[in-house]
């Protein structure tokens, strides 16, 4: 089956082959169809944040984190950075040594001299000296559970003027629900919306980008919340992005404290407030 028709005129059909989207006689099947739909579609919310960081500037920097194979950052380099010539780098961030490796093999293979990637945890990458101390956007596709957090906490450290992260599996808010839920369920009603196991986990989830959404905002960030459409088969399908405007704090840092408060979560301070923030 041909699918000629399907991969953008500027896209390297090598590359598709070197990620398994295309097989070596450049046919796709209907998983790599999808896959390849996917990362097109987040491609198109990413574009013009790439134009509007190019203007005026020699180069930009930008973290995938979680990067896995490195199919965003591949696509990204390949349908942007690679026309720019300039000091652009993007760098991918994952912790299994295996991916790194095979990674920086495809971007020498392809001649992408401005792709990185180091087998760090987001955590650590946040201190480590092989980053820059400042970057212009960061990305986060499926990092699980607190790394969605860590590459937030990375972003706002290095003073990102924009942040793309598609959450998945988030775990720790449900857990925080489900161990005091004795006491919630004491307290008020509200409570009710989490007793269930099933609803404890899809209420945490939602809770979860609901204060990472407050938190950007408490950053002066503006923060926009929306689908990813064709991500269907996946539950998590949500699409945060944050754009820096020095936007009053103070009210979205209210709205975050009373919040946790609400959800008999204030434990969790330390993962949507800075030491800054905690001891101001």
């Amino acid at each position: 089956m041909s699918s000629s028709h399907e991969i953008r005129p500027e896209q390297s059909i090598e590359l598709l082959k070197e990620l398994h989207i295309l097989t070596r006689d450049g046919k796709m099947n209907q998983d790599s169809r999808r896959k390849l739909k996917q990362v097109y579609h987040l491609f198109q919310f990413i574009e013009p944040l790439l134009e509007d960081l190019k203007q005026g500037r020699d180069g930009i920097t930008l973290v995938d984190h979680g990067s896995g194979k490195s199919y965003l950052g591949f696509i990204l380099y390949d349908l942007f950075f690679k026309q720019l010539k300039d000091k652009s780098h993007l760098y991918g961030i994952e912790t299994r040594q295996e991916l790194v490796e095979s990674a920086a093999r495809l971007a020498q293979r392809l001649e992408f001299p401005g792709m990185s990637f180091l087998n760090l945890s987001v955590a650590d990458s946040i201190t480590s000296s092989l980053l820059p101390e400042r970057v212009d956007i960061v990305t986060a596709l499926h990092a699980c559970n607190t790394a969605t957090d860590d590459a937030i906490r990375f972003a706002l450290h290095k003073h990102a003027k924009y942040i793309v992260v598609v959450p998945c599996c988030q775990a720790e808010v449900a857990s925080v629900l489900r161990r005091n839920k004795a006491a919630s369920l004491g307290a008020g009603a509200l409570a009710e919306i989490w007793r269930h196991p099933l609803h404890t986990r899809e209420f945490g989830s939602q809770a979860t980008n609901v204060l990472r959404s407050l938190q950007l905002e408490a950053h002066g960030y503006q923060v926009t919340v929306t689908e990813l459409v064709g991500w269907e088969h996946s539950l998590k399908n949500e699409l945060i992005i944050a754009t820096y405007k020095n936007l009053p704090r103070r009210k979205a840092t209210e709205r975050l404290e009373n919040l946790l408060k609400m959800l008999g979560l204030e434990e969790m301070r330390g993962r949507f407030f800075t030491p800054e923030q905690q001891a101001a």
